[in-house]
């Protein structure tokens, strides 16, 4: 850990870092996963999805930063590199090749749920180990993901 004047004990810092960091690989795989289905949707409603998931993998990208700079501010290192984020990342690998709109759509929807769901986890966790800066920036995310979650899922075709 880097010195800081930060007043939270070096054990609530550390343990942060760590969530941070794991959270961190998370969005940085979760934007490549949206930027993949960005690239290959096909389809009628091909150009409003592929603009879709342009915001989606803003939203990600964000997520990344705020995650990255928490980290940082903590006195921790922000671990961001795809290397990184591919050995650590908790998400399922998306499956390359998917084109059919319907397809990318349920994929995605199923990414961000995943990782909303992890990240509100994460706020609670930060709230128990007495870090509630941490859990208020993974409640953002969270408010975040769960819009976008909202956006994909609405071009889904009732059952």
């Amino acid at each position: 850990m880097h010195q800081t004047h930060n007043t939270l004990s070096e054990t609530i810092r550390t343990q942060s870092v760590a969530m941070l960091n794991k959270h961190l690989a998370a969005a940085i795989d979760l934007h490549g996963q949206i930027k993949q289905a960005h690239w290959n949707v096909r389809g009628p409603g091909f150009i409003a999805i592929h603009q879709l998931f342009d915001k989606v993998a803003e939203t990600a990208l964000d997520a990344s930063d705020l995650l990255a700079e928490r980290a940082a501010a903590l006195g921790g290192t922000a671990e961001g590199t795809v290397q990184v984020a591919s050995a650590k990342s908790y998400l399922v690998p998306y499956e390359l090749g998917v084109a059919n709109e319907a397809k990318h759509i349920f994929a995605v929807s199923a990414t961000l749920a995943a990782f909303g769901q992890a990240i509100r986890d994460a706020a609670s966790t930060s709230t128990t180990q007495g870090d509630t800066t941490t859990a208020d920036l993974y409640t953002e995310i969270s408010r975040g993901i769960d819009l976008q979650l909202w956006f994909v899922e609405s071009h889904r075709v009732p059952a």
